[in-house]
């Protein structure tokens, strides 16, 4: 069941690392994705579909309508709901992410694909959100063949092959977008891409009516970094100086300096990059560091997860287990629920 009580970002955050793009490519190969230099062949082709041959009529049908949903089955009632109930201390990832994606969806005619950017520290929920993202869009979640997630450190590791890993990647998203319009794509560590490289994917993210044939328009992208993190930690750190609540935080507050820093950064992915000065990206996602109250709840949610129940003493001795920063007064945890799962055993 969807949206229940105890599905922990701790648990949950590894999902979005199953289903890697090279994984993918003998899968595609077998449904039936027809390279443009085949178009002449398609009369026959058809022949052989209609008749019997094991091909996926329904992928012969993405490839060519701009009209086709494939596996897009979005619930974002479920989504909302799950985010309410288990995404913890992130009150404008719960309201920018809805409404940024319900806004998106029900325009049926897009000018451009969903770009949404999610910056913050490590253990934030950065990773869950896209993973809950993916669940409640796409009817088989992380197994949709529409589902493609990219990794620098693995897709992308050597420095020197750069130009061949742009003409890699340029292929792939075209040749995935002519399969079907209503794809995801999604790049984990942006602060580990080596800068130069995402540019090459701007002609899909503007706003036009085909790129090389392709309507492309239906389309999401996600980036993901720790980039930016810096800069949220220390305007909610001024606020509870200041005695502010960290929910008064608005996207405002954050969203400029965010920007300067992933843009002026050299050893980031977006660093000098067109997406940032053509302003390419529709949604920027801060997520803000957490208090102690938060690591309760993530661990609370973990061990009611795995059908335990959860002790109070059990629940303190785990959040004290971890670090917190400033030195001196110990506000925010220094990796937010990443290390929850990990420490529980330890206590229990």
């Amino acid at each position: 069941p969807r949206c229940r009580l105890g599905a922990s970002l701790a648990s949950r955050a590894g999902e979005s690392e199953r289903g890697w793009p090279p994984l993918r490519r003998a899968r595609a190969m077998g449904r039936g994705r027809v390279p443009l230099a085949l178009l002449p062949l398609l009369p026959p082709l058809l022949g052989l579909v209609l008749s019997g041959a094991p091909w996926e009529l329904s992928s012969w049908h993405c490839s060519f309508s701009a009209s086709c949903e494939c596996d897009f089955r979005p619930d974002l009632s479920g989504l909302e709901c799950d985010l309410a109930v288990n995404l913890v201390g992130q009150h404008l990832v719960r309201k920018l992410v809805v409404k940024g994606l319900r806004d998106f969806l029900q325009n049926h005619t897009p000018v451009k694909p969903l770009v949404m950017s999610f910056h913050g520290w490590t253990g934030t929920g950065k990773t869950y959100v896209s993973s809950l993202l993916i669940r409640y869009i796409f009817r088989a979640g992380h197994r949709s063949p529409y589902v493609h997630h990219f990794s620098p450190v693995i897709h992308f590791p050597h420095a020197e092959h750069i130009e061949q890993y742009k003409n890699d990647l340029k292929s792939w998203i075209h040749g995935n977008l002519t399969r079907c319009g209503r794809s995801l794509f999604l790049f984990d560590e942006m602060d580990k891409m080596h800068p130069g490289l995402i540019d090459v994917i701007i002609p899909f993210l503007g706003p036009s009516w085909v790129v090389y044939g392709t309507n492309y328009r239906k389309a999401i992208f996600i980036f993901i970094s720790n980039a930016g993190g810096d800069q949220i930690n220390q305007m909610t750190l001024d606020f509870w100086r200041i005695r502010k609540d960290r929910e008064e935080i608005v996207l405002q507050d954050l969203e400029a300096s965010i920007l300067e820093a992933v843009f002026q950064n050299p050893q980031n992915g977006f660093w000098k990059s067109g997406i940032i000065e053509q302003h390419l990206i529709d949604l920027l996602v801060p997520f803000l560091p957490l208090k102690k109250h938060h690591v309760k709840q993530c661990v609370a949610h973990e061990i009611a997860s795995q059908g335990l129940q959860a002790s109070p003493d059990v629940i303190q001795a785990v959040a004290e287990s971890i670090t917190y920063f400033p030195e001196e007064d110990k506000v925010f945890s220094s990796t937010g629920c990443k290390t929850v799962a990990s420490r529980i055993p330890f206590f229990l």
